[in-house]
Parts: structure tokens; sequence; C-alpha cells
């Protein structure tokens, strides 16, 4: 097991809001996200505490929830899940976990963290991103492991840096990286910035990154697909606006930003 660096926490505020929302717990079917509860006005701050990966969506999700909704505002807190745990178990004030993996959930499941039922609403894979030129010719997930190459990888509590492990031991093939990142985001950057030859981050990263980035897909990615659940935390606050949130993730229209930007469904 490879050491993990220390914790890297993005704080990003992003006012927005969508419709009103009825109350979702666990694997109910979303109230739609354009209407409000048996007319309950929502109103106040939620805070939501979500994985590196998820940073475009929910901002996106974020914005169209606040701008149905006037009177409420969403806090957005992205690092890498491992890190979003200790936070919220060592008191950060948090009202919406959405996590990477369901390893880390189940960590703040088991802390007494977690109020109501767990919703998956995605899913993530595995792509190697490397700068345009391709510098080291990496066409594969074996060309990471040979002499030379620099290649960036998450820390091994990470769910980015957990899925590498799980495909490396399952191609039995050792990486030995220049750097491990507490988050895919940070990996992302070290590769735009041209300090790595190649990094392991999710489908979505590529995606979202454009042309500052070349993608190459690889086979052995399936043997390690993440699926992203999202819960209310327990100390939350204002617990229906957090329910309510969720719900927009999870309605028709929030699995559309989702899905557009690359994720699968659970």
């Amino acid at each position: 097991m490879r050491n993990a660096p220390k914790i890297i926490t993005t704080l990003l505020a992003a006012g927005a809001l969508a419709a009103g929302l009825a109350g979702c717990g666990g694997n109910a079917t979303p109230a739609s996200s354009s209407t409000a509860s048996e007319g309950t006005k929502l109103s106040g701050t939620v805070t939501v505490f979500a994985a590196a990966s998820l940073k475009s969506t929910f901002t996106k999700i974020a914005s169209d929830f606040e701008a149905a909704n006037p009177g409420t505002k969403v806090t957005l807190n992205f690092a890498g899940s491992s890190d979003l745990v200790t936070q919220i178990t060592q008191g950060a004030p948090a009202d919406v976990f959405a996590s990477a993996d369901t390893k880390n959930m189940t960590k703040l499941s088991d802390a007494k963290q977690v109020e109501g039922s767990v919703t998956n609403f995605a899913t993530n894979v595995l792509e190697i991103a490397v700068p345009p030129s391709n510098p080291a010719n990496i066409a594969s997930f074996g060309d990471l492991a040979k002499s030379g190459v620099k290649v960036v990888v998450c820390a091994p509590q990470v769910p980015c840096g957990s899925a590498t492990e799980t495909i490396e031991k399952a191609t039995g093939t050792t990486l030995a990286p220049v750097s491990e990142e507490s988050s895919v985001t940070d990996v992302l950057g070290k590769v735009t910035s041209q300090e790595a030859d190649a990094g392991l981050v999710y489908v979505t990263d590529v995606k979202t990154a454009g042309d500052k980035v070349k993608g190459i897909p690889f086979p052995e990615s399936d043997k390690a697909v993440n699926t992203y659940p999202i819960a209310t935390v327990g100390a939350s606050k204002n617990k229906d606006l957090a329910k309510a949130f969720i719900a927009a993730v999870t309605s028709a229209e929030g699995k559309k930003v989702l899905t557009d930007a690359g994720f699968g469904t659970p």
C-alpha cells in the first residue's frame, strides 16, 4: 500500500437552484426537479460535500436548482471522497455527501453520520489521460509500467486510487507512480501542466478537460467500475433542503446532466 498524501480540500461556492422538490430517500422514485413538494417553499442554504470528479456536473445541477428556487443557496465543497469523510466525521458542517465509491459512504454510515437511505446515482470508470502530444507514446494500461514513464495516480484511499490498485491486481501490472494525489482533479492537473507523461483519471475528467489532454481508453478499466452514492448527512441543519437537492441529482434532469458528462447509470 502506498503512502497517502496530505489532505487537499477545495471549497467552491456555487449559487444555483432548481425547482422545489419532494423529499426523497433511498431508491424511491425521485420527484421532478421543477415542482416543490406539496407546495412547500424551500429556503436556506444546503452545503454539499461531493467527490472532486463531480465538480462540473454538480456545479450545473446546483445552479439549476437555485435558479428555480429563489431564497435557497447551494454551497459546494469538492475533494477526494476519503478527505470529505474525514472532514465530516471531524465536525465539518455538511448537509449532503456524494461519494465516488460505496466504500467511503459506508465509512460515513458506520460512523452514524448518514440519515435515511443511500441512493446510488451514477457510475464511472478510469481512462488514461496524456498531454495532447503523448510524449511517452502511451497506448495501453501496460505502457504505464514502462521504465521512464512518469505516471501520476490517486492515493490508495481515494476512490480513483482504489480503482487503480484493483486494475493493477487484475492485470498483474505494477505501476511506479512519481506522484500520488488526494483527488482525481489533482492528477488531471499534473497531466495538463505536463508534469506527468500520463495520469489515471475518470472518463468524465478526460471529457471535461477537452483538448487539454488526450484520452486513452483501455479495456481493463471494466475491472473497476465505481458506483457513486449520495445521502443526507445526519448532522444536517436543513434536511428538507438536503433531500430536495438529492432529488434534483436523481431526477430526469439531473441524470441528463450526468450522462451528458460521461457518467454511466447504476
